[in-house]
């Protein structure tokens, strides 16, 4: 990838993570990975069993690796702990670096339902399932996939920090929360990481980032790549693709990388050309002007 010369690169090309774990920035998304329908399009895929071939999944993760990248994220409501299993027939024994990050705390009782569940038992149970299907006795990263209401902060995430003090997991993390709700948490135990629906033009969750930042906390944007029509040719995210010689994927990665040194993006995807995609984006270097032009493009929030 050429860049022009007045560029400003990103701050740095990893994070260090709960203090510990060094992760280069742009990781990998697993939830596609099942239902996978082998031609590309995955139409219909409801998340909710392993594919019938495993083959081409299996050679995705172990070219992500490959390619350096060091976090892969699943958890185990994706086709009901298939896809940890599947990270695990196609990584296990994990090489140096590699950080496999998953989650707890939804229920799948059928293929259209997700239902938060914060029981500290139910947690831990699923904790424990996780452990067996990804052959690791801890867990580098087990975040909360979703915050119950019915259940106390507190009483979930100590559910969580109880498995820390056992050694069976390394790092704790949230998904979909306020700032509020990570401040009640922190209360309870230290959080690693926050996982929030953001990209370049959902930022509704600016708030977060900003305070996350402040805390040094990692925060993990799921759906970094829905730019949609602002990807369309002639389009601000198109004209600046062409001018750097890049795709519009990559320059939309490339934003949410300079726009806060704590920032990983773990796109999904199933295509290995889409993957090397994805990994040469942290190659990729904006000017300021362009920078501040794909960031007029946040939808307001009423459009979110």
């Amino acid at each position: 990838m050429t860049a022009v010369n007045d560029t400003t690169a990103p701050s740095a090309d990893s994070f260090l993570t709960g203090g510990d774990l060094q992760v280069r920035r742009i990781g990998l998304g697993t939830m596609r990975l099942t239902d996978a329908t082998g031609d590309g399009t995955q139409a219909g895929a409801v998340i909710w069993r392993a594919p019938a071939d495993p083959a081409e999944a299996i050679a995705l993760l172990r070219r992500a690796v490959d390619l350096g990248v060091q976090l892969i994220d699943t958890a185990d409501a994706y086709a009901l702990g298939e896809g940890e299993r599947l990270i695990a027939q196609a990584l296990y024994p994990y090489p140096d670096g590699v950080v496999v990050a998953t989650k707890v705390g939804n229920l799948r009782p059928s293929p259209g339902e997700w239902v938060p569940l914060g029981h500290p038992a139910y947690l831990q149970q699923q904790a424990e399932l996780s452990l067996r299907r990804l052959r690791v006795d801890t867990i580098d990263l087990l975040q909360l996939h979703r915050l119950d209401p019915a259940v106390p902060i507190a009483d979930q995430v100590g559910a969580l920090a109880e498995l820390q003090q056992q050694g069976k997991v390394r790092h704790i993390g949230l998904s979909e929360v306020s700032v509020d709700q990570l401040d009640q948490a922190r209360r309870t135990a230290p959080v690693a990481t926050v996982q929030n629906h953001y990209n370049l033009t959902a930022r509704h969750h600016e708030p977060v980032l900003d305070h996350a930042r402040q805390a040094g906390i990692a925060f993990i944007p799921f759906f970094p790549l829905a730019i949609g029509e602002h990807a369309r040719p002639g389009s601000v995210v198109a004209d600046i693709a062409g001018h750097i010689g890049a795709t519009p994927a990559q320059v939309a990665l490339a934003w949410l990388l300079h726009h806060a040194p704590n920032i990983l993006p773990i796109p999904g995807t199933t295509s290995i050309r889409h993957l090397e995609e994805n990994a040469a984006a942290a190659h990729v270097a904006l000017t300021d002007q362009q920078y501040t032009a794909l960031a007029s493009l946040a939808a307001p929030a009423g459009e979110l």
